[in-house]
């Protein structure tokens, strides 16, 4: 088979919807969602500002198995105010995690994959949607002592803000080419350090520096693939069976800071061949 021919065979993993990655992700005929879009589990919030709510918040939650393995997903749909977390998606990702852990101490061993396409906090909820982030963040660290949280970033949106810290929590990080991670996005720090700093314009400049393949080769992510639904299927079952590393990213904020250390105050511009480097180690 032609590089062509597996081109034209392939499935777009990043143009699919949120609910269409979790069963795709899923064994055939496992998907089961929980509090889907008929159970009208919508923001309270968002019509008392002139927002059009949604029926599922925007997170799909699903069960079902993965290779014959228990499998939770939980995906944010990027389309939807951005994949932002208000107060209701929030709780439905923190209580399915929640229910995983319960599954793993009643004998089920069920693993977790988020699959983040989020520009982090709803602004229109604040304090309602960090508090939820934080609930997220416990409950990933909380079902890691059991079963592996696997994040996917796969596009177009990206993964930012509280919901990055969530991802740099999970086991392992899964991302393509066509994947973002950062603390801040784009338009944020041009509107806080000036378009000399970052210009939110210029596409390349932003995935050189935040896209998948760097954050890959950064170190920071642990399995990069194509957009191909294959592909991301098989690098999930290949990180879930790796199951928890031995020291987590969480874990290693001493090693990272030290090699921010080695920077200083008075460096240039950093770019991405800069950045590369030293998360290479070979700027120490």
């Amino acid at each position: 088979m032609t590089d062509i021919d597996r081109l034209l065979q392939a499935c777009s993993f990043v143009e699919l919807s949120a609910r269409e990655r979790a069963r795709a992700l899923l064994d055939a005929g496992s998907f089961r969602e929980l509090l889907g879009p008929f159970d009208r589990m919508m923001s309270p919030w968002l019509p008392q500002q002139g927002i059009v709510p949604q029926a599922d918040d925007g997170v799909i939650i699903a069960k079902g198995s993965l290779n014959g393995q228990p499998l939770l997903v939980a995906a944010i749909e990027g389309v939807f105010q951005g994949g932002s977390m208000g107060e209701v998606g929030g709780a439905k990702i923190a209580g399915a995690l929640e229910l995983a852990v319960e599954d793993n101490r009643n004998g089920i061993p069920t693993a977790a994959v988020l699959l983040l396409e989020t520009g982090g906090v709803r602004l229109q909820e604040a304090n309602l949607g960090l508090a939820a982030i934080a609930e997220i963040q416990a409950a990933i660290v909380e079902l890691r002592q059991y079963q592996p949280v696997i994040g996917l970033i796969a596009g177009s949106v990206g993964c930012f803000g509280g919901m990055s810290i969530a991802a740099g929590l999970c086991s392992r990080l899964i991302v393509t080419r066509e994947a973002r991670l950062g603390l801040n996005g784009p338009q944020v720090i041009e509107q806080e350090a000036g378009i000399e700093e970052y210009d939110s314009r210029d596409r390349p400049f932003i995935w050189s520096l935040t896209g998948g393949e760097q954050r890959h080769a950064c170190g920071l992510a642990d399995a990069y693939v194509a957009d191909d639904l294959a592909q991301v299927r098989e690098a999930l079952v290949a990180q879930l069976a790796a199951g928890e590393p031995a020291l987590p990213r969480s874990r290693r904020h001493a090693d990272f800071l030290a090699l921010l250390a080695t920077l200083g105050t008075d460096c240039a511009q950093v770019d991405a061949a800069l950045t590369r480097a030293l998360y290479q180690g070979e700027l120490q």
